[in-house]
């Protein structure tokens, strides 16, 4: 029993130990399995149902199933040694037992989840195959058989390797997002933590020795302890006004930030995004189209299934108009949590939000936010042109 359980724990470096990392079930690969049936399904071509096949199946399918767990579960250096023993032990039934073309096959595609390196899983995978020829041509096999199995493990295990790579691309560019975040996080404490230093540091170490001073001289000289108290206290006012407005620029987001952050969100859901360099804005209106900016973005990477997205402002009449617009699925009929804070966050600004959502065609929103007279001119300065989506028309603005 410990034997078995040592075999079958993961090793640190494993195949499933990644995918245990990522956050996946580690059962979601033993799907595979069920390409096994094959081994039960071959004998019905040839009428070869008896019980010696009984037997060597009740023999070699423990076998198969322990060969090909640990192809995921042995540390990286071996899981190919473990690919190679099942294509192995599949080529050495071949002449005996008809099931043991599909042990044969599935250790040709173990090699592609073993191997990272193309050329060499290529190489293992021809001479194979050419191995499986000379047993089956032994056999008496047919050519259909000869041709098609060769063909089923190319293919098959091609096909495996590309997207067990892609997948590990996949699984590096989220790591590094979530790295990207991690280090900006950590960058934003440290700053807090010193402004915080900076801010609090001569004003609290002030108020502590006016208050001992009034201490002291609160029996000998009354009037001269009161004064210290009340300077003290105005002292003390401004160190609270101060961290108000530290708290407020720390709760603020800039537009610039957020779409930085919106196309972080994106990308890593397959969405590519364009965008232009936003323009130059009151901080409060800034700060509530930054929310709503927010709130779009996460709606597109949940729900629209769109490949492409685009950001883009212009100045209309006085005001300022954010579209964001996607080639997703499109058909928004009712409004949920997210549209509703977006059309109170654009009320709340004095402006509008409109939606244009066809199905099929994407979804387009629209919010309109006027602007004071001094910022209309800033806004309307020039801005890095935003990239053309190739979006249906009736997408776009």
């Amino acid at each position: 029993m410990r034997l078995l359980r040592a075999w079958f724990t993961p090793a640190p470096d494993s195949r499933i130990a990644e995918i245990q990392r990522q956050g996946k079930s580690p059962w979601a690969e033993s799907v595979h399995l069920l390409w096994s049936a094959w081994v039960f399904i071959t004998p019905v071509f040839d009428n070869q149902y008896s019980w010696r096949w009984l037997g060597m199946t009740v023999l070699t399918y423990p076998v198969f199933v322990a060969l090909f767990a640990k192809v995921f579960l042995a540390p990286r250096s071996r899981a190919s040694s473990y690919a190679l023993a099942l294509a192995v032990f599949g080529l050495a039934l071949v002449p005996v037992y008809p099931s043991g073309v599909s042990y044969f096959i599935y250790g040709c595609v173990s090699c592609s989840l073993s191997s990272r390196r193309f050329l060499p899983f290529l190489a293992r995978l021809l001479v194979l195959n050419a191995l499986f020829l000379l047993m089956a041509w032994q056999a008496h096999y047919a050519w259909q058989a000869m041709l098609a199995i060769p063909c089923m493990t190319l293919i098959i295990g091609l096909v495996t390797h590309v997207e067990r790579l892609e997948h590990e691309k996949d699984a590096a560019l989220k790591l590094s997002h979530d790295e990207v975040r991690r280090l900006a996080a950590t960058a934003e404490r440290e700053r807090i933590g010193r402004d915080l230093h900076d801010l609090l540091g001569h004003t609290l170490s002030l108020i502590t020795l006016k208050l001992e001073l009034a201490r002291k001289l609160c029996d000998r000289d009354p009037d001269t302890a009161r004064r210290e108290v009340i300077e003290a206290e105005n002292v003390a006012r401004h160190a609270l006004a101060q961290v108000r407005a530290a708290v407020t620029g720390i709760r603020a987001t800039d537009l610039a930030a957020e779409l930085a952050s919106a196309r972080l969100l994106l990308e890593s859901s397959g969405v590519h995004l364009d965008y232009g360099q936003p323009p130059c804005l009151p901080a409060e209106i800034e700060r509530g189209l930054a929310l709503v900016l927010r709130e779009a973005a996460t709606n597109v990477a949940r729900h629209a299934a769109a490949t492409r997205a685009s950001v883009a402002f212009e100045c209309i009449d006085g005001g300022l108009c954010l579209t964001v617009m996607d080639n997703g699925r499109g058909g928004v009929l009712e409004e949920g949590n997210g549209l509703t804070g977006m059309r109170e966050r654009a009320r709340a600004l004095g402006g509008r939000l409109q939606i244009h959502s066809q199905q099929g065609r994407g979804t387009r929103l629209r919010i309109v936010v006027p602007l004071p007279d001094a910022a209309v001119q800033a806004a309307a300065a020039p801005v890095a042109p935003v990239d053309a989506m190739s979006m249906p028309a009736e997408a776009r603005p």
